[in-house]
């Protein structure tokens, strides 16, 4: 049966371990690089997605996959977390987490453009102000507020920023049908990851950080952002009685992530970042209107 405010309650405290996130981000590659604390957060992930799964009864589910859905894991794998989160890490790793966690949020907009060749959609005009609004918001955030000058707070960043969000949604796009049970899946993706992310750092750097307090880091990104939000993301989405209620709450993320940016991370907030982020969320809600407007 719906439970509406249990819905709400795990809806809550998932878009709150999502609101800590980017700073978390942040803290964390001043301790380790990017592929380092992909790896090491992986890691963690994937053994908390386990728990999750034992203490349900359900850990059964993954040795219980068919060879095509091992096949499905590791390609979804390597976009989702290797791929999306190596460049993303990247992106941290050369801009201020207030500039790379708003940009990160536009990754719905980047689905509509997707879908128009991968799944054949026609985009209304609705679709076209969403993009324009939110990538107006974009380009506010990067320039900190200097748009006529164009003078962008690192190209290579913002740019790794955007990528990511091509990655994401076509992580979403490909894994729209996917047949996997959800938590059992997203375990499967990141163990499939953790042996190309290996291969990265003993390519590169090595894994020993340069602080040990890197694994801290890495351990709540694994645990907080990949593995316990999404498992109270998928129970609370179960047990609402309105899904749409909940998933507004998604919205509270970003500016909450801004609070503790400038508390944790100590970053100024700019004007801009504010009026940019206000740009990309009023882009998101005019797609999602215009989602709610089409006809069935």
């Amino acid at each position: 049966m719906p439970d509406q405010r249990k819905a709400t309650f795990h809806a809550l405290l998932a878009v709150l371990m999502w609101s800590t996130v980017a700073s978390a981000f942040k803290l964390s590659l001043r301790h380790m690089d990017p592929a380092q604390l992909l790896f090491y957060s992986s890691l963690a992930s994937t053994l908390c997605l386990g728990a999750i799964l034992a203490v349900q009864g359900r850990l059964g589910l993954v040795l219980a996959m068919t060879r095509r859905q091992y096949v499905r894991s590791a390609l979804l794998g390597a976009i989702n977390p290797f791929l999306y989160y190596l460049i993303l890490f990247a992106a941290y790793d050369r801009l201020p987490a207030q500039l790379a966690q708003p940009i990160n949020y536009t990754w719905a907009i980047t689905l509509t453009l997707l879908s128009i060749p991968l799944l054949k959609q026609k985009i209304s005009r609705r679709d076209l102000l969403a993009v324009f609004v939110g990538y107006a918001g974009v380009l506010v955030i990067s320039t900190r507020g200097d748009v006529t000058g164009m003078n962008v707070e690192s190209p290579l960043g913002v740019g790794l920023a955007l990528l990511s969000t091509i990655l994401w949604a076509l992580f979403w796009i490909l894994g729209a049908r996917d047949d996997r049970d959800p938590v059992a899946g997203l375990l499967l993706n990141f163990a499939a990851s953790l042996p190309m992310t290996l291969a990265v750092c003993l390519a590169t750097t090595g894994l020993v950080p340069a602080s040990p307090l890197g694994y801290l880091g890495a351990a709540y990104v694994g645990v907080f952002e990949m593995g316990l939000a999404f498992a109270l993301w998928l129970s609370a989405m179960k047990n609402a009685a309105n899904t749409a209620r909940i998933a507004n709450l998604i919205f509270l993320s970003p500016f909450l992530s801004l609070v503790f940016i400038h508390f944790v991370v100590g970053e100024e907030i700019l004007p801009s970042t504010f009026a940019g982020l206000v740009l990309i969320m009023a882009g998101l809600a005019v797609q999602r209107t215009a989602k709610t407007q089409k006809p069935a």
